[in-house]
């Protein structure tokens, strides 16, 4: 069989030195019709070996009745069906190739965002721990971190919150918002219980999300369970943090763990990615310039009671307990705790500002409020009491003996 050198020899003689078929013959050893057949053909020569025969050639006619009548047999009731004997990665190979063509088949859709419209919620457990003070840690089923994707740029952010519930969920809900500094027009969520449940017809929404969207003017979708290419985006997101953000990091605080966190993001909406073909830097501008304005007025979120203060002037936030100055005992005061801080006013004035700690089932005094305390606590003993008040009446013991005599 002619060679690829020899075929690009023989066409070069003919096309650039004009030697005639006989001549070129004689040049490269071989016959004339090598040489008609070499000119002839628009490629280079190919050996084709021929195929083997198989051992499912000779049951092939009957797999096709089985998969024209069930295309999505599987392979393993095939053989069944077949009296198959033999290695059964060979029939699966040949059941696969032939189950096209009974299959309808089922083309998967490219899902596009316009611009502002899509941005998907979700929380992110990463296993890793986290120290929270007085000695605790937090696990990945105790350590949420709620994260967002922009569908249009992709643009991703997140942010580790104490727990689950719906009053730190919402405070980290807008604090997202607040960096994004808009609002998209859709905002895409799993089940999660604070936020609502999914319905066939329209999601059931809890009364807070009915409030929060309200004032954002957006529209909340919930996903339907078990179908996690709704939620694509994060899904995929989510290991990549698991692949990239966790390996060989240390975390000393939920703080810390929030700052390597945002520096770690930023690099990383700056890095290409493959399906947009740009950084999502490159798209986000765009993005928000479609989005809704942050509303005007700041959507009520954290934790927020009103109480009476009692005498041992502590008030509970999240299973701990925060002193409160006790110069307001026994008067309606107002709590409020975000992500980061517990506050407490009455009447407008300031009377507690703490820290929050993640931490569970701890006790925080703020030194000024024990000072307080304990001087109130010696300015009472101090009143004087009124006379009288406290007296008892003392009688004669001869009266006691008169009333013995009439006894008797």
């Amino acid at each position: 069989m002619l060679d690829v050198e020899d075929w690009a020899e023989i066409r070069r003689l003919h096309r650039s030195e004009k030697m005639p078929i006989k001549v070129i013959a004689r040049v490269m050893r071989c016959s004339k019709n090598t040489v008609k057949a070499a000119l002839r053909s628009s490629g280079p020569p190919e050996y084709h070996r021929k195929a083997p025969g198989s051992i499912v050639d000779e049951v092939e006619p009957r797999i096709r009745e089985l998969l024209a009548a069930c295309p999505t047999m599987p392979a393993t009731v095939v053989a069944e069906r077949i009296g198959w004997t033999r290695s059964i990665r060979v029939l699966r190979t040949r059941v696969s190739e032939l189950r096209p063509v009974y299959l309808p088949p089922d083309p998967a859709s490219r899902t596009t965002y316009q611009p502002g419209e899509v941005a998907q919620f979700d929380f992110w457990f990463p296993p890793t721990t986290v120290p929270v003070g007085a000695g605790q840690e937090r696990t990945a089923t105790q350590l949420p971190v709620l994260t967002m994707a922009l569908g249009y740029s992709r643009w991703r952010d997140g942010i580790l919150i104490p727990s689950r519930s719906a009053e730190d969920l919402f405070a980290g809900w807008w604090t997202l918002l607040e960096r994004l500094g808009r609002v998209p027009r859709v905002l895409v969520w799993d089940g999660e219980g604070a936020v609502g449940k999914w319905r066939p017809r329209e999601p059931l929404l809890t009364e807070a999300t009915h409030a929060f969207r309200g004032l954002l003017g957006v529209k909340i979708v919930i996903c339907r369970p078990g179908d996690p290419e709704a939620k694509g985006l994060l899904e995929r997101t989510h290991d990549h943090y698991e692949r990239s953000f966790l390996p060989g990091r240390i975390f000393t605080s939920p703080a810390d763990f929030n700052t390597q966190f945002a520096s770690w993001m930023a690099n990383s909406n700056q890095r290409t990615m493959r399906v947009l073909g740009c950084r999502p830097a490159d798209r986000v501008a765009a993005d928000r310039a479609s989005m809704l304005t942050l509303p005007p007025v700041t959507p009520v979120t954290g934790w927020r009671f009103a109480t009476r203060l009692p005498r041992d002037h502590y008030v509970r936030v999240d299973s701990n307990d925060y002193s409160i100055h006790p110069a307001v005992i026994g008067r309606r005061i107002e709590v409020v705790a975000d992500l980061a801080t517990v506050t407490a006013t009455c009447d407008g004035q300031l009377v507690a500002c703490h820290d929050r700690s993640w931490a569970r089932h701890q006790t925080f005094t703020d030194p000024a409020h024990a000072d307080a305390a304990a001087l109130l606590r010696r300015r009472r003993l101090q009143v004087p009491r009124p006379l009288g008040v406290d007296e008892v009446e003392q009688r004669d013991l001869s009266v006691y003996d008169a009333l013995g005599e009439v006894a008797i």
